[in-house]
């Protein structure tokens, strides 16, 4: 028998200028940033929910922790993730990023009736605000 996920704890990005992203997904979005060092910095995204921001070309070798060692891992190109919303809060978001200056590159009303917003962050990272329903399992 498989054993049980419990959802995604972490997501990542990947960028070539920590402290441009630090304004962006800080000053802009208004996360919370829990631990900066020189490759990462990790961000509350809500609860139990971590947004780490990785310095493009400082993560592929191995690190080793008091607890043990975290594999190195990299990407280039531009990667993509999305925080959910509440339907109701789709047109404050609009007008709040264009407030921001953060151009909408693209809106998407999903059969099931959710709509999502796509921007970008500094790096070209494509981001998402997602309001239910999209997926069978995103009712809410």
């Amino acid at each position: 028998m498989r054993p049980n996920l419990g959802g995604i704890l972490e997501t990542a990005v990947y960028v070539d200028d920590m402290e441009l992203a630090h304004a962006f997904y800080s000053g802009v979005l208004g996360l919370t940033r829990m631990v900066a060092g020189d490759r990462l910095y990790a961000y509350d995204a809500g609860p139990s929910q971590v947004l780490l921001v990785f310095h493009r070309g400082h993560t592929g070798e191995d690190v080793e922790t008091p607890g043990g060692m975290v594999p190195g891992h990299d990407t280039s190109g531009h990667s993509h993730f999305a925080f959910k919303i509440p339907a109701d809060q789709v047109q404050p978001w609009r007008d709040f990023l264009s407030r921001e200056k953060v151009e909408i590159i693209s809106e998407v009303v999903w059969p099931a009736g959710g709509t999502s917003l796509y921007f970008n962050d500094p790096d070209g990272n494509v981001l998402e605000l997602a309001a239910a329903p999209l997926w069978p399992n995103f009712l809410t």
